[in-house]
Protein backbone atom coordinates (compact mmCIF):
# COMPACT_ATOMS: atom_id res chain seq x y z
CA UNK A 1 0.00 0.00 0.00
CA UNK A 2 1.35 3.78 -1.29
CA UNK A 3 -0.06 6.00 0.88
CA UNK A 4 -1.08 10.02 -1.34
CA UNK A 5 2.06 11.99 -0.15
CA UNK A 6 5.43 12.81 -0.47
CA UNK A 7 7.66 13.42 2.34
CA UNK A 8 11.60 15.78 2.66
CA UNK A 9 14.31 13.98 5.04
CA UNK A 10 16.36 16.29 7.34
CA UNK A 11 19.83 15.76 5.61
CA UNK A 12 22.40 14.58 3.64
CA UNK A 13 21.41 10.46 4.63
CA UNK A 14 18.62 8.47 5.36
CA UNK A 15 18.78 8.23 9.02
CA UNK A 16 17.57 4.65 11.09
CA UNK A 17 14.66 7.04 11.87
CA UNK A 18 13.73 8.15 8.86
CA UNK A 19 14.26 4.56 7.09
CA UNK A 20 11.84 3.17 9.68
CA UNK A 21 9.19 5.88 9.04
CA UNK A 22 9.49 5.74 5.07
CA UNK A 23 9.39 1.29 5.75
CA UNK A 24 6.19 2.11 7.56
CA UNK A 25 4.50 5.25 6.48
CA UNK A 26 4.46 4.22 2.46
CA UNK A 27 5.29 7.72 1.10
CA UNK A 28 4.30 7.87 -2.80
CA UNK A 29 7.56 9.93 -2.99
CA UNK A 30 10.58 11.95 -1.11
CA UNK A 31 11.40 15.32 -2.01
CA UNK A 32 15.06 17.08 -1.92
CA UNK A 33 16.51 20.21 -1.18
CA UNK A 34 19.72 21.88 -0.68
CA UNK A 35 19.70 20.55 2.72
CA UNK A 36 20.09 16.74 1.49
CA UNK A 37 22.40 17.79 -1.74
CA UNK A 38 25.89 17.14 -1.47
CA UNK A 39 26.86 15.17 -5.10
CA UNK A 40 25.37 13.66 -8.12
CA UNK A 41 26.91 10.46 -6.38
CA UNK A 42 25.60 11.03 -2.64
CA UNK A 43 22.69 11.85 -4.31
CA UNK A 44 22.31 8.30 -6.40
CA UNK A 45 22.94 6.39 -2.66
CA UNK A 46 20.34 8.08 -1.61
CA UNK A 47 17.66 8.16 -3.79
CA UNK A 48 18.44 4.46 -3.72
CA UNK A 49 18.47 4.21 0.13
CA UNK A 50 14.90 5.13 0.16
CA UNK A 51 13.66 3.16 -2.85
CA UNK A 52 15.18 0.14 -1.10
CA UNK A 53 13.61 1.19 2.49
CA UNK A 54 9.75 2.18 0.50
CA UNK A 55 10.13 -0.76 -1.64
CA UNK A 56 9.78 0.06 -5.01
CA UNK A 57 11.17 2.14 -7.74
CA UNK A 58 9.51 5.11 -5.82
CA UNK A 59 9.51 8.99 -7.22
CA UNK A 60 12.28 11.04 -6.35
CA UNK A 61 11.14 15.03 -6.69
CA UNK A 62 13.23 18.48 -6.24
CA UNK A 63 12.50 22.03 -7.30
CA UNK A 64 15.14 22.76 -10.24
CA UNK A 65 13.98 26.18 -11.96
CA UNK A 66 17.07 27.17 -11.99
CA UNK A 67 17.92 30.93 -10.54
CA UNK A 68 17.22 31.34 -6.92
CA UNK A 69 15.38 28.03 -7.07
CA UNK A 70 18.15 25.23 -7.69
CA UNK A 71 18.93 22.44 -5.37
CA UNK A 72 21.67 20.71 -7.38
CA UNK A 73 23.98 23.86 -7.98
CA UNK A 74 27.50 24.99 -7.70
CA UNK A 75 30.46 23.38 -7.88
CA UNK A 76 28.91 20.10 -8.68
CA UNK A 77 26.62 21.19 -11.65
CA UNK A 78 26.23 24.44 -13.94
CA UNK A 79 24.33 27.69 -12.17
CA UNK A 80 21.34 27.89 -14.39
CA UNK A 81 19.69 31.09 -14.80
CA UNK A 82 16.24 32.43 -13.91
CA UNK A 83 13.18 31.61 -16.07
CA UNK A 84 12.52 35.58 -16.45
CA UNK A 85 16.49 35.90 -17.69
CA UNK A 86 16.84 32.87 -19.57
CA UNK A 87 13.45 33.64 -21.55
CA UNK A 88 14.63 37.87 -22.30
CA UNK A 89 18.40 36.03 -23.50
CA UNK A 90 16.81 33.62 -25.56
CA UNK A 91 14.49 35.85 -27.51
CA UNK A 92 17.27 38.80 -27.65
CA UNK A 93 19.44 35.82 -29.39
CA UNK A 94 17.17 34.62 -31.14
CA UNK A 95 17.47 31.23 -30.41
CA UNK A 96 13.84 29.70 -30.23
CA UNK A 97 14.82 26.17 -28.68
CA UNK A 98 17.35 26.88 -26.03
CA UNK A 99 14.93 26.95 -23.22
CA UNK A 100 13.93 23.06 -24.07
CA UNK A 101 17.59 22.43 -24.91
CA UNK A 102 18.71 23.71 -21.77
CA UNK A 103 16.23 21.98 -19.63
CA UNK A 104 17.10 19.21 -21.43
CA UNK A 105 20.77 19.37 -20.05
CA UNK A 106 19.06 20.22 -16.28
CA UNK A 107 17.50 16.61 -16.93
CA UNK A 108 20.11 14.96 -17.53
CA UNK A 109 21.76 16.31 -13.80
CA UNK A 110 18.79 14.81 -12.05
CA UNK A 111 18.48 11.63 -13.55
CA UNK A 112 22.15 10.64 -13.32
CA UNK A 113 21.25 11.26 -9.70
CA UNK A 114 18.15 9.20 -9.29
CA UNK A 115 15.79 12.01 -9.23
CA UNK A 116 12.56 11.69 -11.73
CA UNK A 117 10.66 15.07 -10.80
CA UNK A 118 11.14 18.37 -11.44
CA UNK A 119 8.64 20.53 -10.10
CA UNK A 120 8.87 22.79 -12.57
CA UNK A 121 7.75 25.14 -14.79
CA UNK A 122 6.79 28.39 -12.73
CA UNK A 123 4.10 29.18 -15.12
CA UNK A 124 3.08 32.64 -12.90
CA UNK A 125 2.88 35.71 -14.23
CA UNK A 126 5.60 38.21 -13.63
CA UNK A 127 3.70 41.22 -11.67
CA UNK A 128 5.70 44.27 -10.78
CA UNK A 129 5.57 45.09 -7.31
CA UNK A 130 4.68 41.60 -6.24
CA UNK A 131 6.43 39.52 -3.58
CA UNK A 132 9.99 38.72 -4.67
CA UNK A 133 9.35 34.86 -3.47
CA UNK A 134 8.35 34.54 -7.16
CA UNK A 135 9.76 37.83 -8.93
CA UNK A 136 12.42 36.52 -11.45
CA UNK A 137 11.23 32.82 -11.07
CA UNK A 138 8.75 33.86 -13.71
CA UNK A 139 9.31 33.86 -17.72
CA UNK A 140 7.45 36.97 -18.23
CA UNK A 141 4.58 39.07 -17.62
CA UNK A 142 3.06 38.33 -20.74
CA UNK A 143 0.76 35.35 -20.27
CA UNK A 144 1.67 34.04 -24.43
CA UNK A 145 5.24 34.22 -23.33
CA UNK A 146 4.90 32.64 -20.23
CA UNK A 147 2.93 29.31 -21.85
CA UNK A 148 5.78 29.09 -24.79
CA UNK A 149 8.31 29.19 -22.37
CA UNK A 150 6.61 27.07 -19.90
CA UNK A 151 5.59 24.50 -23.05
CA UNK A 152 9.77 24.70 -24.09
CA UNK A 153 10.66 23.91 -20.16
CA UNK A 154 8.63 21.21 -20.00
CA UNK A 155 9.27 19.37 -23.16
CA UNK A 156 13.26 19.60 -22.49
CA UNK A 157 12.39 18.28 -19.19
CA UNK A 158 10.39 14.85 -20.94
CA UNK A 159 13.20 15.05 -23.63
CA UNK A 160 15.54 14.50 -20.41
CA UNK A 161 13.62 11.54 -18.94
CA UNK A 162 12.40 13.54 -16.32
CA UNK A 163 8.44 14.36 -15.18
CA UNK A 164 7.69 18.17 -15.02
CA UNK A 165 5.24 19.57 -12.62
CA UNK A 166 3.52 22.96 -13.59
CA UNK A 167 3.36 25.46 -11.01
CA UNK A 168 1.61 27.38 -8.82
CA UNK A 169 -2.59 26.80 -10.08
CA UNK A 170 -3.99 28.44 -10.55
CA UNK A 171 -1.46 31.44 -10.62
CA UNK A 172 1.17 32.77 -8.10
CA UNK A 173 2.23 35.96 -9.44
CA UNK A 174 -0.39 38.44 -8.03
CA UNK A 175 0.82 37.01 -4.16
CA UNK A 176 1.68 40.60 -2.47
CA UNK A 177 3.23 38.28 0.76
CA UNK A 178 5.15 35.19 0.80
CA UNK A 179 3.70 32.47 0.98
CA UNK A 180 6.09 30.91 2.66
CA UNK A 181 5.34 33.37 5.75
CA UNK A 182 1.98 34.04 5.25
CA UNK A 183 -1.41 33.87 3.43
CA UNK A 184 -1.42 35.86 0.21
CA UNK A 185 -5.05 37.20 -0.89
CA UNK A 186 -5.42 38.43 -4.82
CA UNK A 187 -7.88 40.72 -5.40
CA UNK A 188 -8.41 40.61 -9.07
CA UNK A 189 -11.85 39.84 -10.79
CA UNK A 190 -12.54 36.24 -11.74
CA UNK A 191 -12.45 37.64 -15.63
CA UNK A 192 -9.07 39.18 -15.47
CA UNK A 193 -7.47 36.37 -13.54
CA UNK A 194 -8.86 34.45 -16.49
CA UNK A 195 -7.49 36.16 -18.95
CA UNK A 196 -4.35 36.85 -17.68
CA UNK A 197 -3.13 34.63 -14.71
CA UNK A 198 -5.06 31.18 -15.41
CA UNK A 199 -4.02 31.03 -19.37
CA UNK A 200 -0.49 30.03 -19.01
CA UNK A 201 -2.34 26.98 -17.29
CA UNK A 202 -4.98 26.56 -19.80
CA UNK A 203 -2.29 26.18 -22.61
CA UNK A 204 -0.20 23.92 -21.06
CA UNK A 205 -3.38 21.58 -19.09
CA UNK A 206 -2.83 18.94 -21.16
CA UNK A 207 1.11 18.21 -18.91
CA UNK A 208 0.86 15.33 -16.84
CA UNK A 209 1.32 17.11 -12.95
CA UNK A 210 1.08 20.31 -11.55
CA UNK A 211 1.12 21.79 -8.01
CA UNK A 212 -0.99 23.73 -6.24
CA UNK A 213 -0.80 28.07 -5.25
CA UNK A 214 -1.63 28.57 -1.33
CA UNK A 215 -3.35 31.97 -1.86
CA UNK A 216 -7.04 33.03 -1.60
CA UNK A 217 -8.45 34.27 -4.70
CA UNK A 218 -11.26 36.39 -3.24
CA UNK A 219 -13.64 36.16 -6.90
CA UNK A 220 -13.57 32.25 -6.50
CA UNK A 221 -13.15 31.69 -2.42
CA UNK A 222 -13.08 33.96 -0.52
CA UNK A 223 -12.62 31.53 2.97
CA UNK A 224 -10.25 28.76 1.61
CA UNK A 225 -6.62 28.89 -0.20
CA UNK A 226 -6.41 27.18 -3.54
CA UNK A 227 -4.38 24.46 -1.74
CA UNK A 228 -7.48 23.79 0.68
CA UNK A 229 -10.74 24.92 -1.66
CA UNK A 230 -12.86 22.10 -3.22
CA UNK A 231 -14.28 25.36 -5.20
CA UNK A 232 -11.09 26.44 -7.12
CA UNK A 233 -9.78 22.61 -7.31
CA UNK A 234 -13.08 21.93 -8.71
CA UNK A 235 -14.29 24.77 -10.94
CA UNK A 236 -11.17 25.83 -11.53
CA UNK A 237 -8.20 23.96 -12.19
CA UNK A 238 -10.29 20.95 -12.88
CA UNK A 239 -13.05 22.97 -14.43
CA UNK A 240 -11.95 26.30 -16.35
CA UNK A 241 -8.38 25.82 -16.89
CA UNK A 242 -9.08 22.16 -17.43
CA UNK A 243 -6.41 20.39 -16.11
CA UNK A 244 -6.78 16.22 -15.45
CA UNK A 245 -3.64 15.41 -14.44
CA UNK A 246 -1.92 14.28 -10.58
CA UNK A 247 -2.55 17.32 -8.38
CA UNK A 248 0.40 18.02 -6.02
CA UNK A 249 -0.54 20.72 -3.08
CA UNK A 250 2.82 23.21 -2.48
CA UNK A 251 4.35 22.50 0.71
CA UNK A 252 2.01 21.76 3.58
CA UNK A 253 4.60 22.87 6.07
CA UNK A 254 4.45 26.89 4.98
CA UNK A 255 2.63 29.38 6.93
CA UNK A 256 0.19 30.20 4.81
CA UNK A 257 -1.60 27.42 5.65
CA UNK A 258 -3.36 27.22 8.98
CA UNK A 259 -3.87 24.20 12.01
CA UNK A 260 -2.08 21.59 12.29
CA UNK A 261 -0.01 19.39 9.92
CA UNK A 262 -2.28 16.43 10.45
CA UNK A 263 -5.66 18.96 9.85
CA UNK A 264 -3.49 20.42 6.69
CA UNK A 265 -3.57 17.45 5.26
CA UNK A 266 -6.77 16.15 5.90
CA UNK A 267 -8.19 19.56 4.13
CA UNK A 268 -5.88 19.53 1.39
CA UNK A 269 -6.98 15.65 0.16
CA UNK A 270 -10.66 16.62 1.03
CA UNK A 271 -10.19 19.97 -1.29
CA UNK A 272 -9.41 17.55 -4.14
CA UNK A 273 -5.44 17.67 -4.08
CA UNK A 274 -3.96 13.97 -4.93
CA UNK A 275 -0.86 14.46 -3.25
CA UNK A 276 -0.06 15.97 -0.33
CA UNK A 277 3.47 17.30 0.00
CA UNK A 278 5.48 18.22 3.43
CA UNK A 279 8.83 18.85 3.00
CA UNK A 280 10.89 20.24 5.81
CA UNK A 281 12.07 16.65 7.08
CA UNK A 282 10.64 17.35 10.86
CA UNK A 283 9.60 13.54 12.16
CA UNK A 284 6.89 15.10 14.23
CA UNK A 285 5.67 16.92 11.02
CA UNK A 286 6.18 14.14 8.74
CA UNK A 287 4.08 11.77 11.21
CA UNK A 288 0.98 13.93 11.15
CA UNK A 289 0.63 13.95 7.58
CA UNK A 290 1.54 10.23 7.50
CA UNK A 291 -1.67 9.62 9.60
CA UNK A 292 -3.97 11.66 7.81
CA UNK A 293 -2.39 10.89 3.95
CA UNK A 294 -4.81 8.22 2.10
CA UNK A 295 -4.12 4.96 0.77
CA UNK A 296 -3.34 6.25 -3.15
CA UNK A 297 -6.19 4.80 -4.53
CA UNK A 298 -8.95 5.41 -7.30
CA UNK A 299 -8.73 8.12 -9.99
CA UNK A 300 -5.53 9.64 -7.98
CA UNK A 301 -3.88 6.38 -8.26
CA UNK A 302 -4.81 6.28 -12.22
CA UNK A 303 -3.53 9.82 -12.18
CA UNK A 304 -0.60 9.32 -10.49
CA UNK A 305 0.77 6.14 -12.63
CA UNK A 306 -0.62 7.85 -16.05
CA UNK A 307 2.09 10.60 -15.19
CA UNK A 308 4.47 8.65 -13.98
CA UNK A 309 4.09 6.53 -17.54
CA UNK A 310 4.21 9.51 -19.79
CA UNK A 311 7.63 10.20 -19.24
CA UNK A 312 10.04 8.66 -22.93
CA UNK A 313 13.38 7.15 -22.57
CA UNK A 314 15.93 10.22 -22.24
CA UNK A 315 16.97 11.51 -25.85
CA UNK A 316 20.54 12.28 -26.91
CA UNK A 317 21.66 15.89 -26.76
CA UNK A 318 25.29 17.53 -27.09
CA UNK A 319 25.59 18.97 -23.55
CA UNK A 320 28.71 21.11 -23.99
CA UNK A 321 26.99 22.58 -27.10
CA UNK A 322 23.82 23.71 -25.14
CA UNK A 323 25.69 24.82 -22.37
CA UNK A 324 27.58 27.45 -24.78
CA UNK A 325 24.93 28.21 -26.39
CA UNK A 326 23.58 29.73 -23.18
CA UNK A 327 26.49 31.25 -22.30
CA UNK A 328 26.78 33.31 -25.40
CA UNK A 329 22.84 34.56 -25.30
CA UNK A 330 22.93 35.32 -21.94
CA UNK A 331 26.58 37.18 -22.40
CA UNK A 332 24.76 38.97 -25.03
CA UNK A 333 21.55 39.63 -22.70
CA UNK A 334 23.38 40.93 -19.78
CA UNK A 335 25.45 43.30 -21.73
CA UNK A 336 22.69 45.17 -23.12
CA UNK A 337 21.02 45.25 -19.91
CA UNK A 338 23.94 46.61 -18.88
CA UNK A 339 23.83 49.12 -21.42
Amino acid sequence: MTLAFVTGIAGSDLLPEERAFVRDAAPWGLILFRRNVVSTEQLKRLTADFRDAVGWNAPVLVDQEGGRVQRLTAPNWPKYPSGLRIAAAARLAGDETLIADVAQVMAEDMRLAGITIDCAPCLDLYIPGATIAIGDRCYSGDPQVVAAAGRQMANGLLAGGILPVIKHLPGHGRAMVDSHHELPVVNESLDLLAASDFAPFVALADLPAAMTAHLIYKAVDPDRPATQSPIVIGEIIRGLIGFEGLLFSDDLSMNALKGTLGERARATIAAGCDMALHCNGLMDEMRQVAAEAPELSGKSLERANKALNSVPAPSHMDREAVLARLAAALAVHDGAASI
